[in-house]
């Protein structure tokens, strides 16, 4: 049975999705940021399934992973908040530090490269 998550009352960190695939036993093999073949079940990073196959295969503890696997997400969802910070003229972009201009810069312009109009799995979480 399928349960939906409502992320208002969780933290984003719990409801980060990640894309599973498994073997042909049912294990868990390997986790996606985005849906891959073989891999289109979705689970929360905070799911008891997904914490222990961490457990069994990261040699650091777990929660550090997960962090590092919910970082996409964030970047972007920090992106869209200075931007909507800027139009709304909450703030200047020059008000930011030099290298976080530059690298918001760098990668709007590698967004912009892919395509343009281009839809990213990640822009959704």
């Amino acid at each position: 049975m399928a349960y939906k998550i409502n992320c208002d009352q969780l933290s984003l960190l719990e409801c980060t999705m990640l894309y599973v695939e498994r073997d042909d036993a049912g294990n868990i093999i390997a986790l996606h940021n985005k849906p891959e073949q073989g891999a289109d079940e979705k689970k929360s990073i905070m799911d008891e399934e997904i914490l222990e196959f961490l457990n069994r295969n990261v040699d650091t503890d777990p929660r550090v992973h997960l962090l590092s696997l919910s970082d996409i997400g964030i970047i972007r969802i920090l992106e869209d908040l200075i931007n909507l910070l800027v139009r709304k003229n909450i703030i200047l972009f020059t008000e930011l530090p030099e290298e976080a201009q530059e690298k918001i810069r760098n990668r709007k312009r590698l967004r912009e490269k892919i395509s343009p109009d281009h839809l990213m799995a990640d822009d959704i979480l």
